[in-house]
């Protein structure tokens, strides 16, 4: 498990009875997490004295009990990093803390490159690899299907110092703009994705997981350099191994370019038990 233990902005406080109770800065929230299916040891104050506690629709969906008044939205710091954090009406907050494991992973890469690094970010949603590649001295296209999330990257990059950086947003469909740098010649170092289980693109294009990775990763092939850096697949997509992010990059990126192949889940540590909760998977290539 590749965990990301060296925040100090965050925490996982507790977990028990499909929940897990956090700190981002000063805030304190309680949202549900399907991964946890042990019991509360002890339902403490410290589970009833929070901001806001997300609670579940039997329907689908779910909505924030706000307990304490909190502001539109705050930030948290990760080493030289900044983020905006604002719970959202999906339950989401606009940071997964546990892929800081990646960020520091690339931030080492990057800057231990010494040539010019060209990162591309697929499905980058709040840009939190965006920030990473660019501090660390990397040129950036950062391109993901929601205008809001774009926008949430773009204030992240200036939060964090770096709005002078070489960072291109674009809001489009990911399989179509891969395409259309196909056909210009553009070429990438580095490629980072996250992709989701499901979703659609701007013009109501179809992703699904299970039948559009493999083939979406082969196209990237034809849109990475000569001396490629690395390529990082993220995934919490339900009953997905690693090991199948694995076969993928063996038969894709490691066929071609040979290097080093490393999978696993990502983890964050759970201070009160001392456990690591798991937080999705990850397939990395990096050269030998």
């Amino acid at each position: 498990m590749y965990v990301a233990n060296d925040w100090k902005d965050y925490e996982v406080i507790d977990t028990g009875n499909g929940e897990k109770l956090e700190r981002w800065g000063d805030v304190v929230l309680r949202r549900p997490d399907p991964q946890i299916i042990w019991p509360i040891r002890d339902e403490n104050a410290k589970w009833r004295d929070v901001h806001g506690h997300y609670h579940r629709s039997s329907s689908g969906g779910g909505q924030w009990e706000m307990k304490k008044s909190l502001p539109d939205r705050w930030s948290i710091s990760y080493d030289r990093l900044k983020f905006h954090i604002k719970p959202t009406n999906f339950k989401h907050t606009g940071l997964f803390p546990e892929q800081a494991a990646n960020w520091r992973w690339m931030m080492d890469k990057i800057a231990s490159a010494g040539r010019p690094i060209q990162v591309l970010n697929l499905f980058a949603y709040t840009g939190g690899a965006t920030v990473a590649a660019a501090s660390a001295g990397a040129s950036v296209v950062h391109v993901d299907a929601a205008k809001g999330m774009v926008q949430w990257a773009k204030e992240n990059l200036a939060l964090s110092g770096l709005a002078d950086r070489p960072v291109r947003f674009i809001t489009d469909d990911v399989f179509k703009f891969v395409q259309r740098e196909q056909r210009r010649g553009n070429k990438y170092d580095a490629i980072i994705m996250d992709p989701p289980s499901y979703g659609r693109g701007p013009g109501g294009e179809m992703w699904k997981l299970e039948t559009s990775l493999y083939p979406f990763v082969e196209s990237c092939m034809s849109i990475l350099s000569d001396n490629p850096l690395f390529f990082l697949i993220n995934s919490y997509t339900t009953g997905i191994s690693p090991t199948v992010l694995h076969n993928i990059l063996s038969m894709t990126i490691k066929q071609r370019c040979g290097g080093t192949i490393s999978a696993g889940e990502l983890g964050l540590p759970i201070t009160r038990s001392g456990l690591h909760l798991p937080c999705g998977i990850l397939g990395r290539w990096e050269e030998s």
